[in-house]
């Protein structure tokens, strides 16, 4: 694989630092350690694979229940986008408390496989957005 050494990288850290920005990924290597290093539109391109997706209820009072898919979170709210932005909030809170508890969480059986979808959350950045980006599915009541 094309590793470069962390010490190289260390010393020379302001060029790796632009030729990550403006150029293409590195591959670190560091005793048996090994790493990736790039910029966030590079990791919000890998993470385009990743999708939120929701199941739509419509509840008997009117309103509508978002039950996200990859991440045990619902949330209800007057209508689909009232209830798509407080379950972005919801998904952006918890990807901060994952974030927090990094160690923790990624090592739960129940919770590694929302490492993607947190990442996602953290680079989008924006309830508004992660919002819109879910896509959701009629289910059954």
């Amino acid at each position: 694989m094309l590793m470069k050494q962390a010490t190289d990288v260390r010393k020379e850290w302001s060029a790796s630092c632009d030729g990550v920005i403006h150029d293409k990924p590195i591959f670190i290597k560091r005793t048996r350690d090994k790493m990736w290093f790039s910029n966030l539109d590079t990791m919000s391109q890998i993470l385009n694979a990743y999708t939120f997706t929701a199941l739509k209820y419509m509840e008997d009072d009117g309103t509508i229940t978002l039950s996200l898919n990859e991440i045990d979170l619902i949330e209800n709210g007057v209508t689909e986008v009232e209830a798509r932005l407080a379950l972005a909030n919801s998904i952006l809170e918890y990807s901060t408390e994952y974030y927090l508890n990094y160690e923790l969480y990624s090592h739960a059986p129940n919770r590694k496989a929302h490492v993607p979808y947190i990442f996602k959350a953290l680079i989008m950045d924006d309830p508004k957005k992660i919002g819109e980006s879910i896509r959701c599915q009629d289910g059954k009541n």
